[in-house]
């Protein structure tokens, strides 16, 4: 015990010593990149081409299995969709088992398989993997294509993409690729219900017979098993596998715009617009500028510390996010990109906002220190990935299908610390083409597009084409349309008035109490709302029966309460409430603003400013409500949030909306209404804080 005690006394002088002799006034200087040494899994190779990655991991008695083609990318031309479909098929029944038969073993073994067109992933317990990895592969290697399994996937595909026409972010995303790359690109077509209906169930086989083949496929097994026994079981379950002639497929050229422009897509449902700065790069995994490229990025918009989410979020408030990524690709074009979504009425400022970032990651070396946090980042995070099994496995198939060294992922950290502030502005000029973007931008015309078209940089106005949401040059949308000048906004309030039952039924109305049902991810959301004509209200949404949300206002003062807190109503939140609390707002005109007509789902519709944080909507031809726009702020955030009006129906002489569809961020509800009650079901009592 005394010799340990003076050791450490020994231990504890020579630290403070050497302490002593630390200039802390200077940061120190960063060591060289530890080297990272990763274990290379076992492989091997059967007679038809498939390759096979093993990673034996026993702390588990776990395994997960992954079949990958590696196929080079190819066009569908009108039968767009035809993959998807293909893979669709896959898992639905086999040569030898029903597919009722083969979920109900998959249940039973507690595991988890799924098919897709370029492959298949299982996950079991070890002990269940020999009989696991023999599903896989009958499902794989034997699928049955059935001509009702077929129709059924068809009618999934075909309502998705009509579920999808009207989201903002969807299009956006499907136009920007078709822009950047070309519509007969791969990477750019465009699967459309006409495409999909294209594809037959022979085209759907042939498709599987060509491209489902074992030379360009990978299986990668990991976890607790042995090599030797993967080894024979993938021999007797794979090895019958048939080579295919796998068809060539040249890829058209693509290529970016001579100079910067904004290209612009009209979707009158948008409540945000879309904005991404796009460029198409030649970037691969093994070339000398990835690493520099990824630290570039990084910096720009590679997350919440990143340039572009400090400035349009956390300085300006434009928006929820904001973040870019650069792409790499073996075969040939990828793309740059920068985007976020952002409030109509900003849409131009962020545009500007973009560009002053990427143009200022052209023009200027970042700063030491945001290249060692980058540098910090990615480290931090190769280092702890590297504790999974199936990172291993991950990165093994890296070296394999992008032609990399063997000791690629050895020096990745020693790759990344080598890169300097130079390179980083370097490969910014090189790739971040601010001069030769395209700038698509998607969202609501008649809002944003005025003070778009007057956008410039650098003393250069940038010029806006205008296409529509399948990427296809189309007129500048006109939002000047004739309207009869004796149109007022009373006028539009009667036409109102007198659809839902008349002013002297409406006048009847005391109070209405609205009881709606939502499901939102499988739950069901409870929505009652009372209302009355002395404008007060109350608003419970329950879920499972206990209260997730309640408001109250009793004409003067009201307050929220949500999570077991109750917040009294702030001035904002008062003028609100009085202008939402009655149920026919229509009855008195005053305040009121006719902003002009506007399409609304594919029809003409009046808009009627309320307040300067409401707009409502009235279709020109029926005189019903059809959509309400209100902008809210909450968390130093400002958002538009769009409610839906239809379905309606007459309740004691007047007609009401039964279906009320909301949307918020990302989340969409739609509130089909159960029971109204005029004129009953409220008591003082309701509107008591």
């Amino acid at each position: 015990m005394k010799n340990n005690i003076v050791a450490f006394a020994l231990l504890l002088f020579i630290s403070i010593g050497a302490s002593a002799q630390i200039d802390r006034s200077k940061q120190p200087e960063p060591g060289p990149a530890p080297k990272v040494n990763v274990e290379k899994p076992k492989s091997f190779t059967l007679d038809n081409g498939l390759n096979v990655l093993v990673v034996e991991n026993h702390k588990l008695p776990r395994v997960s299995m992954a079949l990958r083609l590696d196929n080079p990318p190819h066009a569908e031309g009108n039968k767009a969709g035809i993959s998807s479909l293909t893979g669709d098929l896959l898992g639905t029944g086999t040569q030898n088992i029903s597919k009722d038969k083969f979920n109900e073993e998959v249940d039973f073994l507690g595991a988890r398989l799924n098919f897709y067109s370029s492959g298949a992933n299982a996950n079991t317990l070890s002990k269940y993997f020999p009989r696991v990895l023999e599903l896989l592969a009958e499902g794989a290697l034997n699928p049955k294509f059935t001509q009702e399994e077929f129709e059924k996937a068809k009618d999934r595909q075909v309502e998705s993409l009509k579920a999808n026409q009207k989201d903002v972010s969807f299009n956006a995303s499907r136009v920007r690729s078709a822009l950047a790359y070309g519509k007969d690109h791969p990477y750019g077509e465009f699967i459309t219900q006409e495409t999909v209906q294209d594809v037959s169930l022979e085209d759907t086989k042939n498709f599987y017979k060509n491209y489902f083949a074992p030379q360009n496929a990978y299986l990668v097994v990991v976890g607790d098993v042995s090599f030797s026994n993967v080894k024979k079981l993938v021999k007797k379950n794979f090895s019958n596998w048939k080579k295919s002639s796998i068809p060539e497929n040249n890829l058209p050229a693509v290529s970016n715009v001579e100079s910067t422009q904004i290209n612009f897509v009209d979707m009158p449902n948008a409540v945000q617009s879309e904005i991404a700065v796009v460029n198409t790069i030649d970037l691969k995994m093994k070339d000398e500028d990835y690493f520099p490229v990824l630290l570039a990025n990084k910096i720009l918009g590679g997350g919440g510390e990143a340039r572009l989410f400090l400035n349009l979020r956390e300085d300006k408030g434009y928006t929820y996010g904001a973040y870019s990524r650069t792409g790499n690709d073996k075969y040939g074009a990828t793309t740059f990109t920068a985007s976020a979504s952002v409030r109509n009425a900003v849409t131009d400022s962020a545009v500007v906002a973009f560009l002053d970032e990427i143009y200022k990651m052209r023009n200027e070396q970042v700063t030491k220190q945001e290249l060692e946090n980058a540098k910090a980042k990615y480290t931090g995070d190769f280092v702890l990935s590297l504790e999974q099994p199936s990172t291993l496995a991950s990165l093994a198939l890296d070296v394999e299908t992008e032609d990399l060294p063997e000791d690629f992922y050895e020096k990745y950290l020693e790759r990344i610390n080598d890169v300097s502030t130079e390179d980083v502005q370097r490969v910014a000029k090189k790739y971040f083409l601010a001069d030769n973007a395209r700038i698509v931008v998607v969202g609501k015309g008649s809002e944003v597009l005025e003070n778009l078209e007057k956008v410039s940089y650098n003393g250069i106005n940038i010029p806006v084409q205008y296409y529509n949401k399948y990427a296809e040059p189309t007129e500048k949308p006109d939002y000047n349309k004739n309207m009869d000048p004796s149109i007022t906004v009373e006028k539009v309030y009667q036409k109102y008035l007198q659809a839902i039952g008349g002013r002297d039924a409406v006048n009847d109305v005391e109070s209405v109490v609205m009881l709606a049902e939502a499901e939102v991810q499988g739950m069901k959301l409870g929505l009652e709302m009372k209302r009355t004509k002395a404008g007060k209200l109350a608003q419970e949404v329950t879920m499972g029966g206990n209260t997730m949300s309640k408001q109250v206002f009793n004409g003067e003062t009201g307050f929220v309460m949500a999570q077991g807190q109750k917040m009294p109503y702030t001035d904002e939140q008062i003028e609100a409430a009085k202008a939402d609390a009655s149920p026919f707002p229509e009855l008195d005109a005053a305040g009121a603003e006719l902003k002009g007509m506007e399409q609304i789902e594919g029809k003409d519709a009046y808009a009627v400013a309320v307040s300067n944080n409401q707009t409502d909507y009235y279709d020109t031809e029926s005189g019903l409500k059809v959509k309400s726009v209100k902008t809210v702020s909450q968390g130093g955030q400002t958002m538009s949030v769009p409610t839906g009006y239809s379905n309606y129906k007459e309740v004691s002489g007047v007609k009401f909306p039964y279906t009320i569809s909301q949307s918020a961020g990302p989340q969409n509800f739609e509130f089909n209404v159960t029971d109204i009650l005029v004129n009953e079901g409220v008591d003082a009592s309701d509107f008591e804080e």
